[in-house]
């Protein structure tokens, strides 16, 4: 198992490109499902779960491979699909496989996907999903760990989803929402979602069915109108063939906490800070002096930063998917900062490592009081998940001494090479393998 071996104490200075977004590509992956034609995405990154999506679209019968001209280039044709099952050999592994079962019920009337599962972060129920599709006429029960989900007969013998539904989901569900919008793009008739995510990558996911022929109206906000269509074909826009993955938020907000922990100038290219407007606004409250156009970011840190309190919720508010990355800025902070997590109830996994590493952190149910130290001392510490895993490199990065990351795999499921990124900006870090 491989592991990461960091020499702290590095300034951080040059420039980092920022990969596709892992969150738009997995749904994006599955969306090839929905038609026939061969499918391009570009901008893809490379990471462990996008492989694993790939394994799973080749399961079923699609061929889905990187194309040879360019490593960021990958290619899918479903129309050679086979099977409507989707096994838990590779759904125990990512959650995200889950967003095979909209395209699959929508296209072939039928599917049968394994309960999934992913980072133990906490409770992330598919009953959401569910529930929409029933709302669409699928008839679903669930056994011996399978969904098994039939789409209703129309007038002609076909099975096809139902549209006249308005599916108001019980909380905001950023999976639920992509899953239900690609089978409501399919379904005979217009489907309302209310009370839909409105995070960066549902929109991109929409601008990728519409580019395929989908009607769909107000995706970015929270409520989505979906006028069901027959079929659709590949992807285009203009003269452009195939769909161009956004950045990754994520990776891009990662890099940003890693400057502002450990001081230094670098610029992110293709990065987008409109999609990080929480993010930015605390890390500049935190210091840090941050500047901006259209496709770049640049962060300049020099001493200590200060210590930030935040609440993390949905888009457009402070993403969980920061929180850790940012408790590892207020482990050296000065002052007294208080993390309040209100998504997941299991996020604080990475608490006790970073205690290993000298950090000052005591939690309360959904609190996490962070008294910033001025230094952090190396140790050998265990990612817990995919963030948890980025907020121990961070804390890596500004400890003196050697710090062991181990169980990395998480950190390889959403970062895209991170180990030669930071290197390639001066950190000290080398991955090592067994």
């Amino acid at each position: 198992m491989d592991k990461l071996l960091i020499r702290g104490g590095q300034r951080l200075n040059g420039e980092v490109l920022i990969s596709g977004a892992k969150n738009a590509a997995l749904p994006e992956l599955c969306a090839a499902l929905l038609t026939a034609e061969p499918v391009t995405l570009t901008n893809v990154p490379k990471l462990q779960d996008v492989s694993t999506t790939l394994k799973l679209l080749r399961q079923m019968g699609a061929s889905a491979e990187r194309s040879e001209q360019r490593d960021d280039e990958v290619l899918i044709n479903a129309g050679t699909v086979n099977t409507t099952e989707a096994t838990y050999d590779l759904v125990k592994t990512m959650r995200a496989s889950i967003l095979v079962m909209g395209p699959l019920l929508a296209r072939f009337g039928h599917a049968r996907v394994s309960l999934p599962g992913g980072c133990a972060i906490g409770s992330r129920p598919v009953d959401q999903h569910i529930k929409g599709m029933q709302a669409m006429g699928a008839e679903i029960v669930v056994e011996h760990g399978y969904i098994n989900a039939v789409a209703p007969l129309n007038a002609a013998g076909e099975r096809r989803l139902r549209g006249g539904a308005r599916i108001t989901t019980d909380m905001v569900t950023v999976t639920g929402t992509e899953n239900l919008l690609m089978a409501a793009v399919l379904a005979e008739g217009e489907t309302v979602l209310e009370n839909a995510a409105q995070e960066p990558e549902i929109p991109d996911l929409a601008e990728m069915l519409i580019a395929m022929g989908a009607q769909i109206e107000g995706h970015g906000t929270h409520r989505i109108r979906v006028q069901g269509v027959k079929a659709l074909h590949a992807p285009s826009v203009g003269k452009a063939i195939g769909h161009c993955i956004i950045p990754d938020r994520i990776e891009a907000g990662t890099f940003l906490c890693a400057v502002a922990a450990t001081g230094g100038d670098v610029t992110l290219k293709s990065a987008r800070a409109d999609h990080l407007d929480a993010v930015i606004d605390k890390l500049r409250e935190a210091g840090a002096t941050i500047t901006s156009g259209a496709d770049w970011i640049r962060v300049q840190a020099s001493g200590r930063p200060k210590a930030v309190s935040f609440r993390t919720s949905e888009y457009p508010a402070f993403p969980t998917d920061m929180q850790a990355q940012f408790m590892a800025v207020n482990a050296i902070a000065e002052g007294t900062a208080r993390i309040t997590e209100t998504i997941f109830e299991n996020r604080f996994m990475h608490v006790n490592e970073m205690i290993r590493l000298g950090a000052n952190i005591t939690v309360d149910g959904h609190l996490a009081v962070v008294t910033g130290v001025e230094k952090l001392s190396s140790a050998t510490v265990m990612a817990t998940d995919l963030r948890a895993s980025a907020s121990l490199v961070i804390a890596g990065l500004v400890a003196d001494g050697d710090t062991t990351v181990d169980r990395i795999y998480h950190l390889d499921r959403g970062y895209d090479r991170m180990e030669a990124k930071l290197r390639g900006i001066g950190a000290n870090i080398e991955r090592i393998s067994k």
